[in-house]
């Protein structure tokens, strides 16, 4: 099939004239190519494409029919497609299943950076959104409770649930809260494996409607970046918990037995090379392996509603997002992003910062929650020397077995370049800080010196992170920035619209330009299959104030 281009704008196989043919008035056609694209972003209209004259356009009015009253030779139709929504792109069963209007989702930016105006903005939108609580007292995790469920009474919302192997009890005292407001969605991440928390949430929510169906109250989405986690989401809950919180009076044997039946989730968001914790995986080669794992666990189980496999890292632009759904993703999560968002309980400075970023400004730095396991978390470099302070604190952690066996000049050097006080008093900070916290940290840091040397450097990376989001006077080159490489494609990608502008950046606007954007390039892509080419200019999708294009 030999290719031929008309005016340098369109190609198309020579000879693809279609039958029946397009019916409608030549004044609805446009052959410009501001206007040819206008149609094209028209989503919720078919297009028909024309040629007349030996130039091609495109309109969404008309119709096929089998006869145009003999104009047929005056214009020739190439080709139709379809009306193309944005609720066309995932799966189905997670609008549905969560009451969204997309199979889109911001995930958990810890320390409420993924603020209570954040999800209470894409909540009144139907776009799920799931609250930053890691980090956070569950005193004021309980007064967020309250402000989201206040606002959003019929909207979707979510919260985060992290796993705290250091903290146990706050992760036990989140549950708790969860369950007694009935917040009947969480963000389950950082898990390692499966603890007694998340498995209480989850069976607690299990009863039987009166068609003796499962109900699954409280909806789990694991967000995973290895197998074997992914695994244990996807299997029911392990039978020592259950009998272990039956036993404890948590759950009853009936929602025991229930949960044999169910997988300890619901969606699974696999995530990639993302802000924050990350194993920095590609998703080209994550996404399937865990798409192919959920087949062959289901296939075992026979669920009667598949876990959905979402995803997360690295999603940032329309290209990136329809690459995820081309993949078979059911939801796409965007995170870093979302920061730089006015809605973000983050400073301006670090607004400004990520604004700024290029993919190349990320590196990997220690990681507060699990310091001690030398896990890591990726971070914005620009404008910031707290990765390689961080890394340097973590060096004298594994170098030394207590505070006073680093050499007396070193520790003069933390204390004037990175603490900015003496060690003892930030030990008599750190001591007032879990007192109020997890009194239990301090306990066990009495008599063992490197714990205490743990807990004294954790406090720089645990202040650093509030400094980022309270805009620390002073402190802004010790922020600590959560940031993945999509900062920079995103940042690329709006560099010539309104968004360009971090005062202009509302995580409405960036949910639905991205499924805009990706229904837009998905659309061009079934053209292609059919042989119509289009020119670069037309897979440029340039955000525009929302008011021009919905």
């Amino acid at each position: 099939m030999s290719i031929i281009s008309i005016n340098n704008q369109i190609t198309v196989p020579e000879n693809h004239s279609q039958n029946p043919v397009w019916i409608g008035s030549d004044d609805s056609i446009s052959f410009d190519g501001e206007g040819i694209k206008a149609k094209l972003l028209n989503l919720k209209q078919p297009c028909y494409f024309v040629r007349k004259k030996g130039q091609i356009g495109v309109t969404n009015h008309g119709y096929l029919g089998d006869s145009n009253n003999g104009r047929s030779q005056e214009i020739e139709t190439l080709t139709a497609i379809p009306p193309l929504l944005t609720q066309q792109l995932g799966d189905p069963s997670f609008l549905d299943f969560h009451q969204v209007k997309y199979a889109y989702m911001t995930g958990a930016m810890a320390n409420g950076i993924a603020s209570k105006e954040l999800v209470i903005a894409l909540g009144k939108e139907n776009i799920l959104s799931s609250f930053g609580a890691a980090g956070l007292v569950p005193d004021r995790i309980e007064k967020v409770i309250h402000t989201i469920q206040d606002a959003l009474p019929d909207k979707p919302y979510c919260f985060n649930l992290i796993h705290s192997p250091s903290e146990l009890a706050i992760e036990e005292r989140t549950v708790d809260l969860y369950l007694q407001y009935q917040v009947n969605t969480v963000e389950a991440s950082a898990f390692l494996d499966l603890t007694p928390n998340i498995v209480y949430y989850r069976v607690a929510g299990l009863s039987v409607n009166s068609s003796h169906q499962i109900e699954i109250n409280n909806k789990v989405i694991a967000k995973i970046s290895r197998r074997e986690v992914a695994t244990k989401f996807l299997q029911p809950a392990p039978e020592k918990i259950l009998k272990q919180l039956v036993s404890q009076g948590l759950i009853t044997e009936l929602q025991a037995k229930l949960a044999s039946e169910v997988p300890m989730a619901d969606d699974i968001t696999v995530e990639a090379d993302s802000g924050g914790h990350t194993d920095n995986r590609p998703l080209v080669c994550l996404l399937p392996s865990i798409l192919a794992l959920r087949d062959e666990i289901q296939e075992k189980y026979n669920y009667k509603t598949p876990v959905r496999v979402g995803a997360a890292g690295g999603i940032g632009t329309p290209q990136s997002a329809l690459g995820a759904f081309m993949m078979g993703a059911a939801y796409v999560v965007t995170g870093s992003i979302n920061q730089s968002c006015i809605e973000a309980g983050a400073s301006k400075h670090t607004k400004r910062l990520l604004a700024q970023t290029e993919m190349t400004d990320v590196m990997m730095a220690p990681a507060a929650d699990m310091f001690e396991m030398g896990v890591k978390l990726q971070v914005l470099k620009r404008g910031t020397m707290f990765g390689m302070r961080s890394r340097r604190l973590f060096d004298y952690y594994i170098n030394y077995n207590s505070i006073e066996e680093i050499p007396t000049v070193e520790r003069e050097k933390l204390e004037k370049q990175i603490f900015r006080k003496t060690l003892e008093e930030v030990w008599q900070d750190t001591v007032t800080y879990f007192n109020q916290r997890d009194p239990e940290q301090i306990t066990r840091a009495e008599n063992n010196p490197k714990r205490k040397m743990a807990l004294i450097f954790r406090s720089y990376l645990g202040l650093s992170s509030r400094w980022s989001n309270t805009g620390e006077k002073g402190r802004e080159i010790d922020y600590q920035i959560w940031c993945g490489p999509v900062m920079g494609a995103f940042n690329n990608w709006v560099k010539d619209s309104y968004l360009a502008e971090p005062n202009n950046r509302k995580v409405n606007d960036l949910a639905h330009h991205i499924m805009i954007g990706s229904t837009y390039l998905y659309r061009l892509q079934n053209l292609k299959l059919q042989g119509i080419i289009m020119p670069a200019k037309y897979w440029n999708y340039c955000p525009q104030p929302l008011w021009v294009v919905l």
